[in-house]
């Protein structure tokens, strides 16, 4: 039996205050949301337990979502934070991973100006702490960042590593979008990597408002046939998928894009990619 996983959601409470992108106008978002919040979606659609991503750039934040994992069962990794640049980082990594749900790590990358942040040499000791802990590397990139994410992966094989989002195409453009060729040479030169994983989440996002299932379907189908079932991963970017339908529709219409798939390839798609992936425990129901 396979488990049914997230590998791509949020917790936030705003008095935390180190949101810096979550502002009022984002009204959907703009308030605390816990496992209290996804629990009855969880239930709804059967999933077994997900990964927790973090949302600020701040140790604080990881550690809260790090105590928040110690009180919930469901919550079965933690994809934290650190300060790549500091001198500090490996030995900061290394207290953290004393947290058995810690998983692995994301900076930022998309908020930074400079789209070869993740090959300046400063960060090379960071790489070399995730290896040594065995942690991931989630990269939250985008299309630009692709070219140096092969050269980063080059220089560090046994770097474990996921993109989230699909590296966010932009899907409203459809065949118009100019750099979509690029973006889908890249992901292959990224793929030819045994240990490059890919994230089927965000991507509603990156749609059109009114999205429809045939809008995604040739995004979604490529990033599958890309990195195959085995190494991608659902997961529902909740709650900022809230911005596009929510978290039953972009459920609901993942299944339906990949209901031609065979019965092991779904259990990858929707769980059994993730658990292998992040080394993730999880106890079937009795």
């Amino acid at each position: 039996m396979s488990p049914r996983i997230d590998a791509h959601q949020h917790f936030w409470k705003l008095a935390r205050g180190d949101y810096r992108w979550l502002r009022p106008e984002l009204a959907p978002l703009y308030r605390d949301f816990g496992p209290e919040h996804l629990a009855p979606l969880r239930a709804r659609h059967g999933i077994d337990g997900s990964v927790l991503v973090q949302a600020a750039d701040s140790v604080a934040e990881t550690e809260y979502l790090l105590s928040l994992a110690a009180q919930d069962a469901t919550i079965l990794g933690v994809v934290g934070w650190v300060d790549f640049e500091s001198p500090d980082a490996p030995d900061t990594l290394e207290r953290l991973a004393r947290h058995p749900k810690l998983v692995g790590v994301r900076p930022m990358i998309q908020d930074i100006p400079d789209a070869r942040w993740m090959l300046r040499d400063t960060l090379a000791p960071a790489f070399a702490a995730l290896v040594e802990l065995n942690l991931a590397f989630d990269a939250l990139v985008k299309p630009p960042h692709l070219p140096h994410l092969v050269r980063l992966v080059d220089r560090h094989p046994d770097l474990r590593v996921v993109i989230d989002h699909g590296a966010k195409p932009v899907i409203s453009a459809g065949e118009r979008w100019p750099a979509r060729a690029a973006w889908r040479e890249d992901l292959r030169a990224l793929a030819a990597h045994p240990r490059l994983h890919c994230k089927l989440s965000g991507l509603v996002t990156e749609a059109s408002s009114g999205w429809n299932e045939r809008e995604i379907a040739p995004f979604a189908h490529e990033l599958v046939e890309i990195f195959t079932p085995q190494r991608t991963m659902w997961g529902s970017d909740w709650p900022v998928v809230e911005l596009a339908g929510g978290y039953s529709r972009w459920h609901d219409s993942s299944h339906a894009l990949f209901s031609g798939l065979h019965e092991g390839e779904r259990r990858a798609l929707f769980g059994a990619t993730a658990a292998d992936f992040y080394g993730l425990s999880w106890t079937p129901p009795s």
